[in-house]
């Protein structure tokens, strides 16, 4: 089938709940994807950063295939002979006494709230049914229930009512917003933050915010809880968003990535005295910890030890927004650029209701490179961490000359 009739089967067949750019793709490998038709293509999303060691490495794959074919799923009412072994890797990788394992980013944060919550009526003493979650404007964090009630993206919130209470929503890199929010209301159990507010276009705090709402945090007896679903994995140019500023949190979330984009696997970490407060029968998931969902995590994490993905996001970053920021000074249409590591987005002058930065997108697809608008008139551009210096400055190519003839 060609790509109009698959694109017309999903429009029949599915539901409407998403806009994505025509283009339908069969095969993936590395930085590249093709279409149906055969064009191969640049990928600049990334899958949203789930993708960092490419499309199909071949080491996730071999163990993908080997534990399919040998035990898929137990639940988690008996043991496997994987999760143990992928709850050591990760907690000595990350430095945290446990790990609680989910599937999808959503389920992950839903996990962190709950053991926020538990941690600050049994640790803390915080009245039953009040404790509150500070949160930042902008955030993206999930789409469940609970989620889209402390977001003020109305796209994802209107008529999804009642929402759930319990969520104090601040200004985003603001930390005498936060120092009020703190002073205003006594219980407070925690602070969930991303290093970086993907979604929001790329937003990337001044430097020192994150510390600075860690001490806040220490000093007010305030569990921080860090979103690295989509900052996470080597994205930014180290292993954790977070180690730019030296910041563990209490509790940290990873996702997308920590799977290759091969398995829907996530978790939540942190140390004992806040992951002891669950005890059996109070949270779980039926896939969370499957063995293949556990060797394909530890097969995701070697590949990105293994090929320093860290340093390589870290070193082509700073050359895409060198580059981009050169080409900018002459160019009227991009106003700017700004990310860290290979994440990173460009600012399109124009307003946020417009379809400047979707036409962009559009010439970019038949350019050869595929990226995504978010927010109407930002495009966030993300390829995988594998990617090479010589791929790297095709695509900044492709983007400067579709902007130029734009």
């Amino acid at each position: 089938m060609n790509s109009k009739t698959i694109i017309d089967l999903e429009l029949k067949y599915g539901a409407h709940n998403y806009h994505p750019l025509p283009v339908v793709l069969e095969r993936g490998e590395g930085v590249f994807v093709w279409d149906v038709e055969g064009k191969k293509y640049y990928d600049c999303l990334s899958a949203y950063s789930a993708v960092n060691q490419g499309h199909c490495h071949p080491d996730i794959l071999l163990a993908l295939n080997e534990q399919a074919s040998k035990l898929t799923l137990t639940s988690r009412a008996f043991h496997n002979n994987v999760l143990g072994k992928f709850e050591k890797y990760a907690t000595e990788l990350f430095g945290y006494d446990k790990l609680l394992p989910m599937n999808t980013g959503a389920e992950g944060v839903e996990t962190a709230i709950k053991l926020c919550r538990k941690w600050a009526y049994q640790k803390k003493n915080i009245h039953p049914e009040s404790a509150n979650i500070i949160v930042f404007d902008g955030n993206f964090h999930g789409r469940t229930t609970t989620i889209i009630s402390f977001s003020n993206d109305s796209d994802a919130r209107d008529n999804f009512g009642p929402y759930t209470p319990g969520f104090i929503s601040i200004p985003y890199n603001n930390i005498e917003a936060l120092h009020s929010a703190i002073s205003h209301n006594t219980n407070i159990a925690g602070v969930l933050v991303e290093p970086i507010q993907g979604e929001a276009g790329v937003v990337v705090p001044d430097d020192g915010f994150l510390s600075d709402v860690k001490k806040i945090c220490v000093d007010n007896n305030i569990l921080l809880i860090a979103d690295e679903i989509q900052t996470g994995i080597a994205r930014t140019g180290k292993l954790l968003a977070c180690d730019y500023e030296s910041v563990k949190a209490d509790i940290l979330i990873l996702g997308k990535a920590l799977s290759g984009g091969v398995f829907p696997v996530s978790a939540v970490l942190a140390d004992d005295e806040v992951m002891l407060c669950i005890k059996p029968g109070e949270h779980g998931s039926t896939y969370g910890g499957n063995p293949i969902a556990c060797q394909v995590a530890m097969a995701a994490l070697e590949v990105v030890k293994n090929e320093n993905l860290s340093d390589n996001a870290y070193k082509l970053g700073c050359l895409f927004r060198e580059d981009l920021n050169q080409f900018i000074e002459s160019n009227n249409l991009v106003t700017q650029v700004r990310g860290k590591g290979l994440l990173n987005a460009i600012l399109i002058n124009d307003s946020p209701e417009s379809s400047t930065a979707w036409d962009i997108c559009m010439q970019l697809k038949e350019n050869g490179l595929l990226a995504k608008p978010t927010h109407g008139n930002i495009i966030r551009l993300a390829p995988p961490l594998v990617i090479n210096k010589t791929e790297l400055l095709e695509c900044l190519h492709i983007l400067k000359s579709t902007i130029s003839n734009f």
